[in-house]
């Protein structure tokens, strides 16, 4: 028995492909969402063919393989005939039943061996032949054909060797005519046994027609590449003027690099205290001695990540953290002295939009660190009906139309303007937000439930004069104002709220962004002086609070999304 063919009743639903390829192949959303518009539209691919399990395909095994299984349907295409090899080496049972072998190949007792070893591989093939034929559960189909090796098969001599209630079957069975074959089949189909069916030759079907071929020609590239639309973030933004335009990719592990020092550019200069106003006294900061740069500040944004507020040992919390994290942002500072530096900004006051709370006072339930997204511009890959040009210019005019003259970010709509204005917003934002907290919403009663939702990022810029001793002077609101425009912080505060209007707006019932949305706090976390920092004008230093106008975060949310206007 050459081998069988198992087939199943019915095709299974395959199971869904998506987690294994996620992870397989480090697909992001979007990636996995081109990989399934993909799979959908080549429906010839290999996946699509393939099946979860080998209960529902065809399989091709042997006889000898199947043993002791079962299959729906059995096709035995070879079961009628058999090659018979010449003997060299005769294995057989001699008349006292011993297994005997002779390699001989000659002699006067050969043709006798020779003759017993084929009668003994005549017996192994019907009992192939039982096992084939019972292994089905519903139905079995095989073939008999008038071959030269069809005097050997086994089905063969089964079916065409015996007579009824006769129980030996011969080694050697003769081939006779068509006729004979179809009327002894007849007679086995009305005693109960296999139904035969004629298998016809079908009519030849004349070869296609052959079309001689053309000259061969360069193919002509007629789309045009819209080079404007990338995947792109709020630093990949901002970074326009640092790489050229075209199709790009954000990648998708980086340090900080959205942070500055005042090494770096003049708008860290103190400014003087008004006329009219008394000094405030600076308190030295915690953070004075520690590094900047943007692998410190990959430390610290690690660090205060995972640091759980609610640790019975606040500074042993963060000091494990930050050994942890100084493996992989080695900044030559002692985890010691960098949980010193960062221990006195967890027991700062937030200000009014955290209803005065700190972030000492903010469990991690309350929480939702490292909130990662990406959401299509202007319909991303689908761009149909959507506004057809949309630039980052256009949000100078949603801040002049929002932001009142006396708001200390109303001057950033002017900074939109040359290659940064010029950009076109399509593809799709990506990028994460460091931390959302979930606090109570100072304009109801205590305890009523009613929460309001506020976006905090972590910096960790060193502000002040060159030289100096840093203090919480060097984070007053107009100081943190002045940075905040020279890094297009209230871009990214921007951003960072529209992906918190659409998150909340999927998950929180009723949501209304007028009462949900509680601004943006940017914690310069060298000005948290701990409880003696200084708060002028209700703005605690290091804490610069912003609350963008609900429907400027609304009609920015139309715009990136590429709804007409």
């Amino acid at each position: 028995m050459a081998g069988m063919v198992a087939t199943p009743k019915g095709s299974s639903t395959a199971g869904s492909k998506l987690h294994e390829t996620a992870r397989r192949d480090s697909l992001g959303l979007t990636g996995l969402l081109e990989w399934l518009r993909s799979e959908r539209d080549n429906v010839a691919s290999e996946r699509v063919r393939r099946l979860d399990s080998d209960a529902a395909a065809v399989q091709i095994t042997t006889v000898h393989q199947s043993k002791g299984l079962e299959y729906p349907v059995v096709h035995l295409p070879f079961a009628s005939m058999r090659f018979v090899r010449p003997v060299d080496c005769a294995r057989y049972h001699d008349d006292e039943g011993v297994r005997t072998v002779d390699v001989s190949a000659g002699g006067p007792g050969w043709s006798a061996h020779e003759k017993a070893h084929l009668a003994e591989e005549a017996g192994e093939e019907l009992r192939d032949l039982y096992v084939a034929l019972t292994r089905a559960q519903s139905q079995v189909v095989t073939w008999w054909a008038p071959t030269r090796n069809t005097t050997d098969g086994g089905l063969h001599r089964l079916l065409f060797g015996r007579r009824p209630g006769q129980a030996e079957v011969p080694d050697i069975q003769d081939v006779k005519d068509d006729d004979y074959a179809d009327r002894v089949l007849g007679l086995l189909a009305e005693l109960g046994g296999p139904s035969r069916e004629v298998s016809e030759v079908s009519d030849v079907v004349p070869a296609a027609p052959v079309v001689p071929a053309d000259d061969l020609a360069a193919r002509a590239f007629g789309r045009e590449v819209d080079t404007e639309w990338r995947r792109t973030s709020y630093s990949g933004l901002i970074r326009v003027q640092e790489q050229p335009h075209g199709v790009t990719s954000e990648p998708e592990v980086e340090p900080e690099r959205d942070e500055w020092d005042a090494t770096e550019s003049e708008p860290g200069r103190r400014s003087e205290p008004e006329a009219g106003l008394p000094a405030r006294e600076p308190v030295i900061s915690p953070m004075a001695a520690l590094p900047s740069g943007a692998e410190f500040g990959s430390l610290v944004h690690g660090v205060l990540e995972v640091a759980d507020p609610e640790a019975p040992d606040l500074r042993a919390e963060i000091l494990d953290h930050t050994r942890e994290q100084l493996q992989w942002w080695p900044v030559g500072v002692d985890a010691e002295e960098i949980a010193d530096g960062l221990l006195p900004s967890q027991h700062t006051p937030l200000g009014p939009l955290a209803s005065g709370l700190r972030l000492v006072d903010i469990p991690l339930r309350d929480r939702l660190c490292e909130l990662d997204f990406e959401f299509p511009l202007t319909g991303g890959d689908r761009p149909a009906g959507a506004r057809p040009d949309v630039r980052l210019g256009d949000v100078a005019d949603l801040l002049r139309r929002h932001l009142s003259a006396d708001d200390p970010l109303a001057s950033y709509a002017d900074q939109l303007v040359g290659p940064l204005g010029e950009q076109a917003l399509r593809g799709y934002l990506s990028g994460s937000i460091d931390i959302v907290l979930r606090v109570p919403d100072p304009s109801t009663a205590p305890g009523d439930g009613a929460h309001r939702y506020v976006v905090v990022d972590y910096k960790t810029n060193l502000l002040g004069q060159p030289g100096s001793p840093v203090t919480s002077s060097d984070y007053g609101r107009a100081e943190m104002a002045t940075a905040m425009l020279h890094s297009h912080y209230p871009l990214q505060a921007l951003l960072y709220s529209v992906v918190l209007h659409r998150f909340l707006r999927w998950r929180v019932p009723a949501y209304a962004p007028e009462t949900r949305l509680g601004g943006v706090l940017y914690l310069f976390l060298r000005g948290m002086c701990g409880p003696d920092t200084p708060v002028a004008d209700g703005h605690v230093a290091g804490v610069f609070d912003w609350a963008p106008p609900p429907g400027l975060v609304t009609d920015l949310s139309d715009l990136l999304e590429g709804v007409q206007r």
